[in-house]
């Protein structure tokens, strides 16, 4: 349970932030046009489709921290070294 809170809590990191964002507007918008272009142009925007298309730019933000966040942890694991 503790890594989850430690995962929550890089959500807001300064230094995960800036790439995870440009991932999310990169990534976000991509998927923005796919799934919502087409209502978008066509004035066919509701309620429940503005609340999906925030999940396509916020569902790229979580998966960039967590890869970093991975990251991060495994490179600060003391290394073990094997004795023969």
């Amino acid at each position: 349970m503790e890594s989850v809170k430690e995962y929550l809590s890089s959500l807001t990191d300064s230094e995960l932030r800036p790439t995870a964002l440009r991932v999310a507007l990169v990534v976000g918008s991509i998927l923005f046009s796919i799934n919502h272009g087409w209502a978008l142009t066509q004035g066919q925007m509701s309620r429940d489709r503005w609340v999906a298309a925030s999940m396509t730019y916020i569902v790229p933000y979580m998966v960039n921290v967590h890869g970093q966040y991975i990251s991060r942890t495994r490179r600060q694991k003391p290394v073990t070294s094997l004795k023969t």
